[in-house]
């Protein structure tokens, strides 16, 4: 295990911003660190391994312990390496990775007959046995079979390759890979392979009577089901979020999406703006029109790289689950995997400044309580934020306590830049903008006659590679009545 971890540290440390880029690196330090170093610590085999090597010693697996233990509160959490795995699951599903590929280390997508590479990582990560065996177990533990099986199936390959090995640090093992694997087949409807599993387990545990009974309970099913015409077996992919733009989410994550290009339509174009703002005359912001319906823009080089880095640093302590508004409270969910922080503008001088280059470049006024203070998100594993107004959609809504009106725009800043993946998706107006580090976007939430602009529903595509940072700023309606008059069309 030392030689192992020594061999995976040697090559992280000569780039390890981009070795822990790399979700599979990530999720196989989270479990290292959260369940590996724990089995061998208190494993028998390192007591006796210590005490039969160094018999002058035997206090060191002691000392062992007490150094796991006193950093131990330091370390990643059974719910970190939960959320890893659901990260690495959600990352195969929207962008529609090989399993075997990821277990390789690979990024290949799959589409039809076609497998192409998406991401050639720098420091490659293949995946244990063991690896795969936690994220079925995850899968499994939630009801997800369709992702249990797939994980599963791949776990017992290769402990199957490795029979008569046993490594101190794993928590699964050939025997248990089969007992899930068998009961995830028999609840998608496979009883005969889950039948085939069962057997083949008895025969590594012969004295295991759960395992013994079910044989008998699947051979019952079979009998009673040989008159019938046996059924296709096809795994289904759970939708959890229930999300009906399902389909056109993840095509706009994989694809920028059928939005027109600047030389096919003239209103798209870039230029330098200064909004009329004295402030900004020396010192145009470069503007590119992404969209007129939604009316959407992205400023170019908004933040320099010492601000954007002051930002992450000011947030980073503070940053905690992110919350959406449900229903009259506020809670985290599944549809949102990130880590955010709110920050007023007295915390810094860089904040303050940002606020006041936002009021410039829009016009608009961005003090409390005509706007919300500066929210920073960090996105990890898989980290998104499936399709989602920023606007209320509900008189009920918590967004109404500031009484302050609705949000009539966003501001988003993008502090980081990904390698892979971490888009900003529009759904309804099909097309979606990747990240640009350093670029703001700009959309309208609003209509001019107040209501709800629907083709602003968009969307935070997982990132694939990379650690993405963005910087939120809402304006709210009360205060702009000056900026951005009232207007009678519903299309404007």
């Amino acid at each position: 295990f030392y030689e192992k971890v020594k061999g995976l540290h040697s090559k992280a440390y000569q780039e390890p911003e981009k070795a822990i880029s790399n979700p599979l690196f990530a999720y196989t330090l989270i479990k290292r660190l959260q369940t590996d170093w724990q089995n061998i610590v208190y494993s028998n085999e390192a007591i006796e391994n210590i005490q039969g090597e160094l018999t002058l010693l035997p206090t060191l697996h002691l000392a062992l312990k007490d150094g796991y233990e006193k950093v131990e509160a330091k370390l990643p959490k059974a719910e970190d390496l939960e959320g890893a795995a659901k990260g690495l699951m959600r990352l195969q599903d929207v962008y529609s990775l090989s399993t075997e590929g990821l277990v390789k280390g690979e990024f290949l997508q799959v589409a039809g007959d076609d497998i192409s590479i998406i991401y050639r990582p720098t420091f490659s990560s293949a995946l244990s046995a063991d690896d795969c065996f936690q994220i079925g177990k995850v899968a499994y533990d939630i009801g997800d079979y369709y992702h249990s099986v797939i994980w599963l199936e791949e776990a017992v390959t290769l402990f199957r390759q490795s029979i008569g090995i046993w490594n101190t640090e794993d928590q699964g093992s050939l025997e248990e890979a089969l007992d899930h694997l068998a009961f995830s087949h028999y609840m998608t409807g496979n009883v005969s392979y889950a039948l085939t599993l069962s057997k083949e387990l008895l025969q590594l545990d012969s004295s295991n009577r759960r395992i013994a009974r079910n044989i008998q309970k699947y051979e019952k099913i079979l009998r009673a089901s040989s008159d019938t015409e046996p059924k296709e077996i096809v795994l289904q992919r759970p939708n959890v979020t229930h999300l009906l733009t399902r389909d056109t989410y993840e095509s706009l994550c994989q694809r920028l999406g059928s939005q027109r290009k600047h030389y096919q339509d003239s209103q798209l174009y870039c230029s330098y703006e200064t909004n009329l703002s004295p402030h900004l005359i020396l010192q145009p912001v470069k503007r590119e029109i992404i969209s007129r319906k939604p009316y959407v823009v992205l400023y170019h080089k908004f933040v320099s790289d010492s601000e954007a880095k002051r930002i992450k640093e000011i947030a980073a302590p503070s940053l905690q689950r992110s919350v959406v508004a449900s229903g009259e409270i506020q809670a985290a969910v599944e549809y949102r995997i990130s880590k955010s922080a709110w920050l007023k503008d007295t915390v810094d001088p860089v904040i303050r400044k940002l606020d006041q280059r936002i009021a410039h470049l829009t016009g608009l006024n961005v003090q409390q309580p005509y706007a919300e203070y500066l929210q920073v998100v960090n996105y990890g594993i898989g980290g998104h934020y499936e399709p989602h107004f920023d606007h209320a959609t509900s008189p009920n809504s918590p967004l109404y306590r500031l009484k302050s009106g609705n949000r009539v725009a966003t501001f988003m800043i993008y502090l980081s830049a990904v390698e892979a993946g971490g888009s900003t998706a529009f759904i309804y107006a099909n097309f979606s903008v990747p990240v640009v580090k350093n670029a703001a976007l700009f959309w309208w939430n609003l209509h001019r006659n107040g209501q709800g602009n629907s083709d602003t529903l968009h969307a935070g595509c997982p990132v694939l590679v990379g650690d993405k940072w963005v910087a939120n700023k809402w304006i709210r309606e009360h205060g702009q009545e000056f900026q951005r008059k009232c207007g009678a069309d519903p299309d404007e």
